[in-house]
């Protein structure tokens, strides 16, 4: 992580106390990669079946709960193992600022994979227990992102496996639960999400390159330097945007995809912020342009197959 100099890091960032130590604990940014999957894997459902409210609903408390999760257990092992500070930029700064137990940090996170488990069971109970399989494995990526003694944040693959798992696996599960098979074009229409949310990752990094340098991971950012991964990101962007136009070209995804453009103007602001600041905080705005270009997008993404279905039911009438 990195520093700021000249004033204290809460009051840059505009911290408060109370219900915001939690709120921001949750780091609530990073949740639209776990809530826009689950939208767009139902959506694409919808078009074959009717939707299951319960299944939906589980699936998409216990794909935020998991990434809050793993988000907490990010905050408690970078703490153990001294990378974080109180000033730290991009963290939810619960134990170095707000002084909350590292335990109750990491107690917290293990409740939310219980719940999830829980809500899990549930699932399976109205589907196949084989998604509990799945989502063990991906709770258990969720931990080893950040614990265990190769923790994946510290490597170049934290991208690969965060959009993977985040994108393509919790979209699969999405879509199956919902019509019990899984098509190769759901699995395909997962990548444009599955990209995004590896650039919500690689943007996190950028911000964080001198920090993580100086303590010695090995994140993608810090392999092809600093400016080249500002290209990678916008490669990812580029590429996010490519294949749904290469979708609809296909015809596995409807014309109306293409509203998905109307995002562009986040990733281009999030690239720019990173080309023209240096420090932490003041790249902080490109993390939110990149989270949000994710949200905008992935929403779309969805809404075109909606209204594309809309629009077919009014054809018939």
């Amino acid at each position: 992580m990195t520093i700021v100099s000249n004033q204290t890091t809460k009051e840059a960032l505009g911290e408060k106390s109370g219900f915001q130590i939690w709120w921001r604990m949750l780091r609530p940014h990073t949740l639209t990669a776990s809530f826009i999957p689950v939208f767009v894997g139902t959506v694409i459902a919808s078009i074959e079946t009717s939707v299951h409210i319960g299944l939906f609903i589980a699936m998409l408390i216990a794909s935020i709960l998991i990434q809050a999760a793993t988000n907490m257990f990010n905050e408690y092992y970078d703490y153990v193992k001294g990378l974080d500070t109180e000033d730290s930029v991009g963290i939810g700064g619960t134990i170095v600022r707000d002084g909350i137990s590292p335990q109750t940090v990491r107690n917290l996170a293990f409740t939310f994979y219980g719940v999830a488990i829980l809500l899990g069971f549930y699932i399976c109970l109205l589907t196949t227990f084989w998604i509990a399989v799945i989502g063990l494995i991906s709770m258990l990526f969720g931990y080893l992102y950040t614990g265990g003694p190769y923790p994946i944040a510290y490597s170049p693959f934290g991208e690969l496996f965060a959009g993977f798992f985040m994108g393509t696996v919790i979209i699969g599960i999405s879509y199956y639960i919902q019509t019990e098979i899984l098509t190769n074009e759901a699995v395909l229409l997962s990548i444009p999400i599955a990209i995004l949310i590896g650039a919500i990752l690689l943007s996190n990094n950028i911000r964080d390159f001198e920090g993580d340098q100086a303590n010695g991971r090995k994140t993608l950012a810090i392999l092809v330097g600093r400016n080249n991964a500002i290209r990678v990101l916008a490669a990812f962007f580029i590429l996010a945007y490519a294949t749904t136009v290469l979708f609809i070209m296909i015809g596995i995804m409807p014309v109306w995809g293409l509203l998905v453009l109307l995002s562009v103007k986040k990733a281009i602001n999030a690239i720019k912020v990173f080309k023209n600041n240096n420090t932490p905080l003041e790249m902080m705005p490109a993390m939110k342009f990149t989270a949000q270009t994710n949200t905008i997008f992935g929403l779309l993404f969805g809404i075109s197959f909606l209204l594309n279905h809309l629009y077919a039911i009014q054809s018939l009438t």
